[in-house]
């Protein structure tokens, strides 16, 4: 039935890798799935046959669905069904979206869809790196016009300076770095970084080892294109009229320079749209379709200026090409939370705020991973007016999401233990102004406000980025692109870190892909600028981390019981654990090690949850006196709570020094009682009082003093 089944098979980091088509998704252009191990995962590629009208943009669209099916779990909430992308679906999508799509043709306007689905997850075997390389058969063997094949692999590093490919479980706890490195045969087009403070000459050599991995992958599906790879389909080819272009440059195109030649985005923007105004009214009768055309045209011809002008070594704001903007930073910049920082560079301005919670309040996870929690949390909000646009908010997008994750990443290495600082963190970047790498901002914002709320971060932290014009004749990199460097450049590779090494990097290109030299001066440049940023900026405005937390954040205790106790603490039905928190109104997490951490608002409100949890694991003493109370009455002596939930028994013989008839002659039940333990049985924990010792022994000791 499937008579254009085929598979392929190749050995990928020592373990096999099959290919399968031609069997599921018949009617997509490009269609595989790869397993590795007992990890399957599909792509299917889709195109439309006519390009979408009135676009200046390619519409590529790229997705990775986590199945829950594929790890044996049923989806949380009301509706147990996969609702909307998990936020590590979304960085995967976009690590997938960023090497492919440089690689298409520049005048394609058709509408491709990349999707990929997790069919089966075995946790050693990363579905991530199997959508890449299954995305990048699917759309090689396909008849989309696209200038591949492109590979991936997962880098990891051994502290003895072993390096990892794809490694498993077991390996990824040992490594220091955390690696998406994609490539084609020829150059690298994606770096996806976590690391634990790496040198940068460290990270060059794996990233050149990753690479030698990446060009057999590359040769491997090269083969199975050669064996069933479709033509190239003919597509019609999106173009400006030419006219309008030459003739707009004979008249505007040194206004257009002096328009852009400003440091200032809101000069910038308002001189050329007065240009802009003057080309629709001297030329739209001429020329009917110019208003469709002409932000395409503009952006072309901005874009000649600027690329001329860096390769050069000119930059519109006048800087040096490893120049970075005007900075400033400081904290404190809010009363009432727990710490917050502002960071500037440029016209880019980035406020943080950090906020102290119980461990309770660290986010759950419902994904294809092992990591059930998430303890640190960076968010990233980019709102309109930030660009000086006026679009209503809808909520974060992947772009906001992205940055969000590359900052979490970049602080994760520095933070403390949850055994050094239990508490739950979260830092929200609020971008205040944006022109370029608002991103890096958000890091270097972020540890200023981790600094002044008294997190006990291992080293402050900074990012910064470097951009890349190419010619025929070489290349030029420059330091701390601004948006419009970004914007018409090839390259924004972004590194953030310690002075000790690098902690993140990611990188976005636009051309078809970054050679050694490059990624070596793009490391060196940003090295240069991070231990600036740190050592005149971020320390001059705080130079050390808060030896006290805030004010207003909680307060937090750590007690260890012995586990068999927990019960006793919670109680049945969690009774006595309610009737702690409501008295005190402090928050309890409980480990199942024992551990105890206790939040409150005010110090004396955790003392009083310490001393409730203490006192109920506490055993009790033999020859200790104790404030007890009566609980029961009986005609044989009082059953006297000397410890919560632990009581014992004061015979009528032991309650007074003279001869007692009734025990509702000395106490009744309520009565608080000065007692002392004389015997407790090994074997059935019955505790003996007697409040005649106790009152012997106080006078004693009063006597003696």
């Amino acid at each position: 039935m499937f008579e254009n089944f085929r598979t392929f098979e190749t050995t990928f980091a020592g373990r096999p890798l099959v290919i399968e088509t031609g069997k599921m998704a018949q009617l997509t252009n490009g269609h595989c799935v790869v397993r590795y191990g007992d990890t399957a995962v599909m792509t299917n590629v889709t195109a439309s046959r006519t390009p979408r009208e009135g676009v200046d943009f390619f519409p590529l669209s790229v997705d990775y669905e986590e199945k829950l099916y594929a790890v044996g779990k049923i989806p949380g909430g009301y509706t147990k069904r996969e609702g909307k992308p998990t936020e590590a679906a979304i960085l995967t999508s976009r690590m997938i979206d960023r090497p492919i799509r440089p690689l298409f043709p520049d005048d394609l306007r058709n509408d491709v869809c990349v999707v990929n689905t997790v069919l089966s997850n075995d946790q050693d075997n990363d579905p991530g790196i199997c959508a890449l390389i299954g995305t990048s058969v699917a759309l090689s063997i396909s008849d989309v016009p696209w200038n591949g094949p492109i590979a991936g692999v997962w880098l990891g590093l051994k502290e003895d300076g072993t390096f990892l490919i794809n490694p498993t479980v077991a390996e990824r706890e040992e490594s220091i770095m955390h690696v998406t490195v994609a490539g084609t045969k020829e150059k690298i087009v994606m770096i996806e970084a976590g690391a634990d403070e790496v040198k940068e000459e460290v990270m060059l050599e794996g990233l050149k080892y990753a690479h030698s991995v990446i060009k057999e992958m590359c040769d491997f599906i090269n083969s199975v294109k050669a064996e069933i790879g479709k033509p190239k389909m003919e597509y019609e080819a999106h173009d400006i009229n030419h006219e309008i272009y030459d003739k707009i440059k004979e008249n505007e195109y040194a206004n257009i320079q002096h328009a852009l030649d400003t440091d200032d985005k809101n000069i910038r923007d308002e001189r050329i749209g007065v240009i802009t105004d003057r080309i629709l009214e001297t030329m739209s009768e001429e020329y009917p379709d110019l208003a469709a055309q002409l932000e395409e045209i503009m952006y072309k011809m901005q874009k000649e200026i600027v690329r001329a002008w860096l390769y050069e070594g000119r930059r519109v704001d006048g800087r040096g090409l490893d120049e970075i903007r005007p900075l400033a930073s400081e904290v404190d910049v809010l009363p009432r939370v727990h710490g917050s920082g502002m960071f500037t560079r440029g016209q880019t301005q980035v406020l943080t705020i950090a906020t102290l919670a119980p461990l309770s309040e660290a986010q759950r996870l419902d994904g294809l991973g092992l990591e059930e929690t998430k303890r640190y949390m960076h968010q990233y909000n980019f709102p309109s007016y930030s660009v000086g646009e006026t679009r209503p908010s809808r909520g974060p997008g992947r772009r906001e999401i992205g940055h969000g994750a590359l900052a979490e990443k970049s602080l994760v290495p520095v933070l403390p233990s949850e055994e050094e600082f239990p508490y739950a963190i979260r830092c929200v970047s609020e971008v205040l102004s944006s022109n370029g790498s608002t991103s890096q901002g958000s890091v270097c914002g972020s540890t200023l406000a981790l600094m002044a709320a008294g997190v006990p971060i291992k080293a402050p932290v900074a990012g910064i980025s470097c951009g890349l014009i190419t010619t025929d004749e070489g290349f030029t990199t420059m330091v701390d692109i601004q948006g419009l460097e970004d914007f018409y450049g090839e390259m924004d590779f972004k590194v953030a870190g310690t002075k000790k090494g690098i902690t993140s990097i990611q990188v976005d290109i636009k051309n078809d892909g970054l050679p050694y030299e490059v990624i070596e001066e793009a490391l060196r440049k940003t090295r240069d600028a991070r231990y600036h940023i740190i050592d005149d900026v971020i320390l001059k405005a705080i130079p050390e981390v808060r030896p006290e937390l805030s004010e207003y954040a909680p307060k937090v205790m750590t007690i260890k019981i012995d586990p068999e106790k927990i019960r006793e603490v919670i109680g049945q039905g969690g009774k006595v654990i309610q009737k702690i928190v409501a008295e005190t109104g402090a928050k309890i997490d409980i480990e199942e090690d024992g551990t105890i951490h206790i939040f409150a608002e005010t110090q004396e409100s955790g003392n009083a949850a310490k001393k409730a949890i203490e006192a109920i694991v506490e055993e009790p003493e033999l020859g200790r006196i104790y404030k007890g109370v009566v609980k029961t009455i009986t005609t044989f002596g009082a059953f006297v709570e000397i410890l919560p939930g632990k009581d014992g028994l004061c015979h009528i013989s032991k309650l007074d020094r003279e001869r007692v008839e009734k025990v509702e002659d000395v106490c009744k039940e309520g009565d608080t009682m000065i007692v002392k333990v004389m015997e407790i049985d090994e074997k059935t924990g019955k505790i003996s009082l007697s409040r005649k010792d106790a009152m012997l022994e106080i006078e004693d000791c009063s006597n003696n003093q």
